[in-house]
C-alpha cells in the first residue's frame, strides 16, 4: 500500500478501506477473551450487539452475533461478565469500523477464574509484593482518611459512622467510583493516587460490601496491586466479608474483614482512649505512691539509726576521749618535765661542784702567762716574770719574785 501511493498519485479513501478490509479477511477466526462492558439487546432484532474490554488495557472492540448464538448463553450472560468468543474480524468499508462477527460464546468458569488469580498471585508473590518488610504501619489517630468506595454504598456508610462515633474530630476525603464493572478498575487505581498525592491523607481505605467472586474480581486486577504497592501511604483493604479474598488484601498494609472493622482499625475509640488514660493515670500515681511510702519508710529506718537519731552523742564520747587523752599527755608531760628538771639540778650541781670557779671560791688562785698558759708547775715561772692571777672575784697582777730558799 504505502509502495502503490505517493504524494502525487493518493490513494482513495474507499480503495484504503478496501485494502484494510482484504487484509482483516485474511485473519479468518480468533477466539478472543474480554468483558462484557455494554450489552444491547434489541427486541424482535436478528443480532445482538456486544462492546467486548479488555479488563487489564482500555481497549475494546464491537461483537455482533445472531440472536440464536446469543441465546445459548443468554441466562447467563450479562454486562461485566467475562465471556470468550469464537468470532471473525469483519471490516465495514463504507464506516472504516472494524467489529467481531461471534459464532461461539463460552462463560469463563468460576474454576478457570480462579486458577488464572491463583497464577497471578503466585506471581505477585514472586516479585515481593505481598511481603510484611514492605508494609508500613497504620497511623495511631490520622488527622485525615481517604475513603474509596461505592456512591451512596453501605460500605461508605459502616465506614464514615462507625469511625466518627469512635472519633468525632476525624476527617475524611471520599472518592465515589464503581467497585463493579469494567471501568471499576481504572476508577479506582485514580483514586488511590489522588488520595496517595494529598500530604493531608495518612491512611487509604478501600471499601466494598460482599459479592460474588465475579464481582469482586475488579480488587484482584494486576494494575490495582501495582498501583497500592507504589502508595507511599498505607492502604486498608476492606474488601467484601471475612471470607473474601481478593489480592488486594495481599498487597494492602493493613486487611479489615469487613468495612466495618476498617473503621474500627483506622481510627481510635475515643471512649476507651479516655478509659486508657485513666488507667494509666492510676497506675502512674499507684507506682508514685508506692515509691514514696518506699522512700519514707527507708529514710525512717536510718534516720532511727543511732548515729542520725542522736548524733551529738558519738561526738561528746569522742569528745570525752580526747579530753581524758590530753590529760594524761598532760600528766606525762609534766612528769617528763619534772624528771627533767630534777635532772638538770643534779647535773647542775655537779657542774657546780666541779666548776673551776667553785675552786677559785675555796681560796685557790689560776696564774696565768702573758699569753694565757696556765701555770702548773712552779719551774714554769721566771723570776721578775709578770703573771696574771685570777681568784673567784676577779683578777690582778702578780710578779715572780727570785726563790730565796
Amino acid at each position: 500500500m504505502a509502495n502503490a501511493s505517493s504524494p502525487e498519485a493518493p490513494l482513495p479513501v474507499g480503495k484504503v478501506s478496501a485494502l484494510i478490509g482484504g487484509w482483516v479477511d485474511r485473519l479468518g477466526e480468533v477466539w478472543v477473551e474480554g468483558q462484557i462492558a455494554q450489552l444491547n439487546r434489541r427486541p424482535g432484532a436478528g443480532m445482538v450487539f456486544l462492546t467486548l474490554r479488555d479488563p487489564d488495557r482500555d481497549v475494546s472492540l464491537t461483537v455482533t452475533c445472531f440472536r440464536q448464538v446469543f441465546e445459548q448463553v443468554a441466562d447467563a450472560v450479562q454486562e461485566g461478565a467475562r465471556v470468550i468468543v469464537r468470532a471473525k474480524p469483519e471490516w465495514y468499508t463504507a464506516r472504516g469500523a472494524l467489529s467481531l462477527r461471534a459464532s461461539e460464546l463460552r462463560l469463563v468458569g468460576l474454576g478457570e477464574l480462579l486458577a488464572r488469580l491463583e497464577q497471578l498471585k503466585r506471581r505477585l508473590f514472586a516479585e515481593g509484593l505481598f511481603e510484611d518488610a514492605r508494609k508500613q504501619p497504620l497511623p495511631f489517630l490520622p488527622g485525615c482518611v481517604g475513603l474509596v468506595t461505592g456512591r451512596g454504598s453501605a460500605a461508605e456508610r459502616d465506614v464514615l459512622e462507625n469511625a466518627r462515633r469512635r472519633w468525632p474530630a476525624v476527617r475524611f476525603e471520599v472518592r465515589n467510583v464503581p467497585v463493579q464493572g469494567p471501568q471499576a478498575v481504572g476508577r479506582v487505581c485514580e483514586a488511590v493516587r489522588e488520595l496517595d498525592a494529598l500530604p493531608e491523607v495518612e491512611v487509604i481505605v478501600v471499601a466494598r460490601g460482599g459479592g460474588s467472586v465475579e464481582d469482586l474480581l475488579p480488587f484482584s486486577d494486576e494494575e490495582l496491586v501495582r498501583t497500592v504497592a507504589a502508595a507511599r501511604t498505607p492502604v486498608v483493604s476492606a474488601i467484601g466479608h471475612e471470607p473474601d479474598r481478593p489480592l488486594l488484601d495481599f498487597v494492602a498494609d493493613f486487611r479489615a474483614s469487613t468495612p466495618t472493622d476498617a473503621a474500627k482499625r483506622v481510627v481510635p475509640d475515643v471512649g476507651e482512649e479516655l478509659a486508657r488514660v485513666r488507667q494509666l493515670r492510676d497506675q502512674a500515681r499507684r507506682a508514685v505512691l508506692h515509691r514514696v511510702e518506699r522512700e519514707s519508710a527507708g529514710l525512717a529506718s536510718v534516720r532511727s539509726r543511732p548515729a542520725l537519731a542522736a548524733p551529738t552523742e558519738a561526738v561528746a564520747a569522742r569528745g570525752a576521749e580526747v579530753e581524758a587523752l590530753v590529760e594524761r599527755a598532760r600528766r606525762a608531760l609534766g612528769h617528763r618535765l619534772d624528771l627533767a628538771q630534777s635532772d638538770l639540778g643534779h647535773a647542775l650541781a655537779r657542774v657546780v661542784a666541779l666548776s673551776p670557779l667553785a675552786t677559785l671560791e675555796r681560796g685557790y688562785a689560776v696564774l696565768q702567762k702573758a699569753d694565757g698558759t696556765v701555770l702548773t708547775d712552779p719551774a714554769q715561772a721566771v723570776a721578775g716574770e709578770a703573771l696574771r692571777a685570777r681568784v673567784a672575784g676577779g683578777s690582778f697582777g702578780v710578779r715572780v719574785e727570785p726563790d730565796e730558799g
